[in-house]
């Protein structure tokens, strides 16, 4: 009976890895990379989602965050049970270390989404969505005091949420049965290798969008100084940032 739960369990863990966990991290990403048109483009397309039905919308919610949920946490069980193989016979295999970044991305990711979600739809929640609109962005990301350190832990966050998506892809068509012979594996890793520079690219672009207006800004202030006309662009959006 432990081998059929175990074996059972694991495969929905696989499965609720890609749906509706990836799709949703790539409608996420996406939608945030509106961010490269301009508050008024990624305000239109957050409205959008402000204006459905609450209740499809909070239904809509509450199967990809509990899928998520139970992803992220029967992975950390699955993490704490096996042991890693650091042996110099191991570490000459693809696989090994392809699983060995997936448990680390994996990781990292846990804390970064439980970070990103907290000072997002919880603080929208509490605070009111004008306290995560587009143009908080740039100050958000600039932080602490101007070092940028927030930006390159949402880079991190994004390339390990990438590479985790990713590498599940390419595990779950093995243990679904998709990918059967050697050959087939082989396509299907670089499939995954470029399915990883996509998300990432796509994710690092949203979070350079943010910055679209300040750039701008300095951009005209370098070719005249007296000009104040470009301010950064605030437009208030009445959907949660999702």
């Amino acid at each position: 009976m432990a081998g059929r739960e175990s074996f059972f369990w694991h495969k929905l863990h696989s499965l609720t890895g890609v749906i509706p966990t990836g799709f949703y991290l790539l409608q996420h990403l996406t939608l945030h990379s509106f961010s490269l048109a301009g508050a008024e483009k990624f305000a239109g397309i957050l409205n959008f989602f402000g204006a459905m039905p609450q209740h499809i919308l909070f239904g809509l919610k509450g199967v990809i965050w509990g899928c998520l949920i139970f992803h992220a946490v029967y992975g950390l069980f699955i993490i704490s049970r096996n042991g890693d193989n650091y042996s110099q016979t191991a570490l000459k295999y693809r696989e090994n270390a392809y699983y060995r970044w997936q448990r680390w991305s994996g990781i990292f990711a846990f804390f970064f989404l439980a970070y990103h979600m907290a000072t997002t739809s919880v603080v929208g929640q509490i605070h009111g969505h004008e306290a995560i609109q587009y143009s908080t962005w740039a100050d958000r990301l600039a932080a602490p005091a101007g070092t940028y350190l927030m930006l390159v832990f949402y880079i991190l966050g994004v390339v390990a949420s990438a590479y985790h998506f990713a590498y599940g892809m390419w595990n779950f068509a093995i243990r679904w049965g998709i990918t059967i012979n050697e050959r087939a594996q082989m396509a299907m890793a670089k499939f995954s290798k470029g399915l990883f520079v996509v998300v990432s690219a796509i994710g690092i672009l949203a979070l350079v969008g943010f910055f679209k207006p300040v750039l701008a800004k300095e951009h005209a202030s370098a070719i005249n100084p007296s000009s104040n006309s470009n301010s950064v662009e605030s437009v208030p959006i009445s959907a949660e940032n999702r």
